[in-house]
Formats: C-alpha cells, structure tokens, sequence
C-alpha cells in the first residue's frame, strides 16, 4: 500500500466535496436576495442524499462487474454475504496503480463526483423549484441516470495504460473522458435542460430579468469551485505522478485563458468586461477542460480556454433564443463547455488528435460519446421532471416564486434588514 498515493486520492476526494459548497456560494450570490437560502439548499440537499445512496447502492450499480447487478451497497457494510450470488461490486484496486491504496479511498473519490453532478443541475431552476420536488428528483435522477452513465464512463480496467474491460463508452467505444466531461458536465447541462423545459419560465423573463444581489459571494463561489477542481481532475489519475501534473497545469491554464475568452466577448458585445463574466469564463474552461486536462499540451489547454469561453459566453443567450429559462446558465456552461472540451480531444489529444495526422475516428466517437449521454440524461430527466410537476407539483406558487421562497419553503432569510438586525 502506497501512503502517498492514499493520500493523495483522499485529499482529492475532500476537494472535490468542497466544490458543492462552493457551487452553493456561486449560484446563491446570482439570484435574488430572497432566494438565496433556497438556491443553496439545493446544493446542500443533494450533498446529504446522493451521499447516503451512493453508499447504499449507487457505489454498487456505478462500478458493477460486467454480467452482473449490484443493489447491495459496498461490500460487505451490511453483514449480508452475496458472494454466491456474484453480486460483488467492482473495487478500485483492479482500476488503479497496483493497489496502491484502499478500495474505499476510491469509493469516496467516486461519491462526490456524484454529489456535485446532481447539484449542478439545481442552477437552472433558480427562484423557482419546491425543495421536496427537487430531492425527489435528484434521487430519481442519479439512480436511472448518473449511476449507470458513472459505469458507462468510470468503470473500467487497465492494463498497460490501455482499457482492456469496462463500461460501453470508454471500453466499447473508445471515448476518451479523464475526469468526467460526459459523466459530469454533459450529463449535468443536458437534465438542466429538461427541467427548465418542465419548469417553464420565470415571471418577467427576459435580459436582465435579474441581477446577481450578491456578486462577492457569487466570486467566492468560484474561488472554492477553482480550488476543488485541481482535485476533481488531477486526481482523477488516482496517483501523484506526471500525469497528474500535467492535468494539474491545464486546471490552471485553460480557465484562465477562458476567463479572459469569456470578458472580450463581454466587451465586444457590450462594452463592459464583468466580474460576473469572468468567474463563468473560468467556470467555461474548467468544464471544458475536464475531459481533456491529461491528453493536452498545456498550449492547446489554453487555445481550449480561449474557445471555451468565447464560445460559452455566446451560447448562454440561447436561452432567449429558444425560449428555455435556464436561469444560471447550466446548459451555456456545462451542456455547451462539456461538449467543447470532448470534441477538442479528437482535435488536440495526444497521440489521438487529427491535428497530428490521425484522421477523424476518435473525433467521432467522442461526439458518439457526448450525443449518447445527452440524450439518455435529456429524455430520461424530462420523464422524470414531467412525472414529479403533474403530481406532487414542482414550481411554487406564482405569488411565493414573485415575493421571493426562502421564508415560504424554508422559513429562514439570507439576510437580516432594519429592525430585523441583531
């Protein structure tokens, strides 16, 4: 057993919890006032559930071996035998350098990649969505959706450095995703989608409808969301080696060169660079790079960067287009940034990209890759959504959702004013 490289993987794992509550912080600062308490109690709320299913089954139908079906949890935890059976889940040990660290390392690393999925989806359905609704549908939605989707891209065994047995996009299709662009992002932007669709707009919707009432706590967000992404995709490699350095460096590279992609746009378009748009420009680029940040030339993560987040910047005024409120951007950022930073790897991936004479065969599976998980997670979360909103209902009322839902859903405010100071 390596102590370092345990270490390393459990360190990862506490970073990449960070980064829902420091989701909750980004999109809490962008909506209003008295909704900020509701927006992150989405947040917080799919921390506490998908935990607690994670360990009971999501875990066991995420990581499954192939020809069988887990619904007992990890291993062992609740004293039942199921051994003769074959109902084993898959331990990381057979995934990852030589045992170099405990099984269960890895089932933490794994659990809060599954947490900040579903949380991500919150975002576009700010000011709007029943909290009991959204958990219904945050537990429905990680066991139909995320947990197999997890197995289709997570779950998978190396040999030599190649994939030699695992879920049917990486092994079967050859998909390359270091860190979860279509687990993750794809699989995120596309539910975002189907439950604005089911939701419907918000009342007055247009530009501008509202403005961020908190934009230092909105930067907060993305400070920790930063900060917890060098866990989320460095320590994807499961080892503190070279390639875990390398994704290191495009953590830090591509969201910088999108932040400044994202605020020319700004400029360009209407004369201001924002503060706003420069945390989503570095939201852009870590989504985008996600993927892709161990098959890069740091050159080309910035180049990814540079498109990511011009691109982002112009996709999130789709919603106006189209007519779907997606009030913070989930389809602009991760929908649209997860599909960039997985197309870019047929492009610029090392050894694979057609950039380097390669022709267009890994190109074409990555968009195989991304389409699948978009359209199973889009069908399957506007099923769900559906379902939820025609019988227990999941928008408020109109006169909660125009007076603001924290005190309404809740009971509490995010702040205190006049006589109400203590």
């Amino acid at each position: 057993m390596d102590q370092g490289n345990t270490a390393f993987v459990l360190i990862s794992a506490a970073l990449v919890l960070l980064m829902t509550p420091g989701l909750a912080f980004f999109y809490g600062g962008m909506v209003k006032a008295k909704s900020v308490v509701s927006m992150m109690m989405l947040s917080f709320g799919s921390l506490g559930l998908i935990a607690v299913l994670w360990v009971l089954y999501g875990y066991a139908i995420s990581f499954s071996n192939a020809g069988t079906s887990t619904f007992f949890g990890i291993d062992g935890w609740f004293g039942i035998d199921t051994s003769f059976l074959g109902l084993t889940a898959q331990v990381a040990d057979a995934a990852d350098p030589a045992g170099a660290f405990p099984s269960m390392a890895f089932v933490a690393f794994q659990a809060t990649f599954a947490i900040i999925t579903v949380a991500l989806i919150s975002g576009a359905i700010a000011d709007r969505a029943k909290f009991g609704a959204w958990m219904v549908f945050a537990g429905v939605w990680a066991t139909v959706v995320y947990f197999p989707v997890a197995n289709w891209v997570f779950n998978f065994t190396l040999e030599d450095g190649k994939v030699v047995d695992g879920g049917w996009i990486v092994y079967g299709l050859g998909v390359i995703d270091f860190a979860g662009g279509t687990a993750v992002h794809i699989n995120a932007g596309a539910a975002g989608l189907a439950l604005a669709i089911v939701l419907g707009k918000r009342f007055g919707f247009s530009k501008g409808i509202t403005q961020p009432h908190n934009v230092p706590l909105t930067l907060l967000g993305v400070a920790l969301l930063w900060f917890g992404w060098f866990g989320f995709n460095a320590g994807s490699e499961l080892a503190a080696d070279g390639i875990a350095a390398i994704a290191f460096i495009n953590t830090l590279a591509a969201p910088a060169a999108a932040m400044l992609g994202w605020i020319m746009v700004e400029k360009f378009k209407h004369g201001k660079a924002t503060s706003i748009g420069a945390g989503s420009g570095a939201i852009a680029g870590l989504v985008a790079v996600t993927p892709a940040c161990a098959v890069l030339d740091p050159v080309y993560a910035i180049l990814l960067g540079l498109v990511a987040g011009a691109l982002c910047a112009l996709a999130v005024d789709l919603k106006f287009s189209f007519g779907f409120d997606d009030s913070l951007d989930v389809v602009g950022i991760h929908l649209v940034g997860g599909i960039v930073g997985t197309l870019w790897i047929g492009i610029f991936g090392n050894g694979v990209g057609v950039a380097f004479g390669n022709g267009w065969h890994q190109f074409a599976m990555q968009a195989l890759g991304a389409g699948a998980v978009l359209v199973y997670s889009f069908v399957l979360a506007l099923i769900i959504g559906f379902v939820i909103e025609k019988t227990i209902g999941f928008r408020v009322k109109a006169q909660d959702e125009i007076a603001g839902i924290d005190t309404v859903v809740h009971g509490e405010e995010a702040y205190a004013f006049g006589a109400d100071r203590g």
